[in-house]
C-alpha cells in the first residue's frame, strides 16, 4: 500500500479568524489541495468568537463546495456537555458522547437544517474533539443521509456497519513512515506563523501524494484491518499512559 495524504479544516463558522482562514485557503489554492471543511451550523463557542460575523461565510462555504471541496457537518453549536469520550475516547469532552439519542438527533436535524437552508447538503460528519458514540451513529442513521465518518484510528478507511470511517491521526503535516491514508486535521484559527510555514512546506514538498476525498474510492471497502485495531490500541494506551485527557 502507498502513502496518500489528506486534509481536513476544522471550526469553519461565520465568527472564525477570516486572516488566518484566508491565509490557510490562498495556500490550498497555490497547490490545487481539496480539503475537507467542517461547518460549525450554530456556534455557541466563546473561543470561536474570534472575528464579527461575516456576512458572507454562506457564500464562502457554497464556493468551497462548488470547487469540489468535501464539506463536512462538524456538530452543531461547538459546546461540550458531557465528559465522555465515546467511542474514539481522544477527550473526556464531547458535544455528542454520552448525550441522550434524543438531543443528539435534534442536534443534527438542525444542524442539517441550517446547511440546507444555505444550499449546502454534507455528506460527511465530524464531532467536536472527534468524540462521539453510538448513539451518535444512531442519531445521523435516523435523521440524515450522512454515512462517511472522519475520524478514528487506523492505515485506512475501512467499514462497521452502517459506516465507512475515513480515519484521522495527527494534527499538522508531517510525513508518515508506515503507509497507509492518513487525514492531518488543521485549525487555521489558532495556527500561527511558523505552523502556516510548515504546513505549506509539506504541500511543496507531498503535493503529488496529497488527495482530495473525492477521490477515495469507498465501494467495497472492508472492515477494519488487524493491524488498524492494534495502531488504535497503542495509541490510546500511549495517552493514557501519558494521561492524556
Amino acid at each position: 500500500m502507498t502513502t496518500k495524504y489528506l486534509i481536513r479544516l476544522d471550526d469553519a463558522c461565520p465568527t472564525m479568524d477570516s486572516v488566518k482562514w484566508e491565509k490557510m485557503l490562498n495556500i490550498l489554492d497555490r497547490y490545487e489541495v481539496k480539503p475537507m471543511v467542517g461547518i460549525i451550523p450554530h456556534n455557541e463557542d466563546p473561543k470561536l468568537h474570534i472575528d464579527v460575523e461575516d456576512p458572507n461565510f454562506w457564500q464562502k462555504a457554497r464556493d468551497w463546495d462548488k470547487k469540489g471541496w468535501a464539506i463536512a457537518l462538524h456538530g452543531y453549536n461547538h459546546c461540550y456537555i458531557s465528559e465522555k469520550g465515546g467511542i474514539n475516547p481522544l477527550w473526556n469532552r464531547s458535544e455528542f458522547a454520552g448525550v441522550s439519542f434524543e438531543i443528539q438527533c435534534k442536534k443534527i436535524k438542525e444542524g442539517l437544517r441550517i446547511l440546507n437552508g444555505h444550499g449546502i447538503n454534507p455528506k460527511y460528519f465530524f464531532a467536536p474533539s472527534h468524540t462521539f458514540d453510538e448513539n451518535t451513529l444512531l442519531a445521523l442513521k435516523k435523521c440524515s443521509d450522512i454515512r462517511i465518518i472522519s475520524d478514528t484510528i487506523a492505515t485506512k478507511p475501512y467499514k462497521d456497519g452502517d459506516f465507512v470511517f475515513i480515519p484521522q491521526l495527527g494534527g499538522h503535516c508531517t510525513e508518515m513512515k508506515i503507509p497507509g491514508i492518513w487525514t492531518f486535521c488543521l485549525h487555521p484559527n489558532i495556527m500561527n506563523e511558523n505552523d502556516f510555514n510548515v504546513t505549506e512546506t509539506f504541500f511543496k514538498s507531498h503535493v503529488t501524494e496529497i488527495i482530495g476525498f473525492d477521490d477515495l474510492n469507498l465501494d467495497n471497502i472492508g472492515r477494519k484491518s488487524l493491524g488498524s485495531r492494534f495502531l488504535s490500541y497503542l495509541y490510546f494506551t500511549y495517552r493514557k499512559i501519558r494521561g492524556i485527557k
